[in-house]
């Protein structure tokens, strides 16, 4: 399991902005307080599956529906050769606790501070 570092991306001109390649478990840190954009892009022939889920994600009360859980995280699929954005904020909901990243092995990974 490895740490997913975020990315300064309020910078000027172009900056590097390293590429992690997913294991079966890592993690990362969502900070509420920025904009943050995890990118994920699958290199390999064949579509990829990786699961966002906080540890202490278990269920929130949205209008209209009702109680709904959250507890197993949200799968993002990524189709081979293609990459998928999300920005942290519109999933907070999955995001209490330690944030996992899981069963996405073979994915590269970016965490941007936007």
């Amino acid at each position: 399991m490895a740490a997913i570092a975020s990315i300064n991306a309020k910078q000027n001109g172009a900056f590097a902005a390293a590429i992690s390649t997913l294991t079966a478990d890592d993690t990362i840190t969502f900070n509420p307080g920025k904009k943050q954009l995890l990118v994920l892009t699958n290199t390999t022939g064949g579509a990829l599956t990786a699961t966002v889920d906080g540890a202490d994600g278990t269920t929130v009360s949205v209008p209209g529906l009702g109680n709904v859980s959250v507890a197993a995280g949200l799968a993002i699929a990524v189709p081979a050769g293609e990459s998928r954005a999300v920005v942290l904020s519109t999933i907070s909901a999955y995001l209490k606790g330690v944030v996992h990243l899981l069963g996405g092995t073979g994915l590269k990974a970016q965490l941007f501070d936007l």
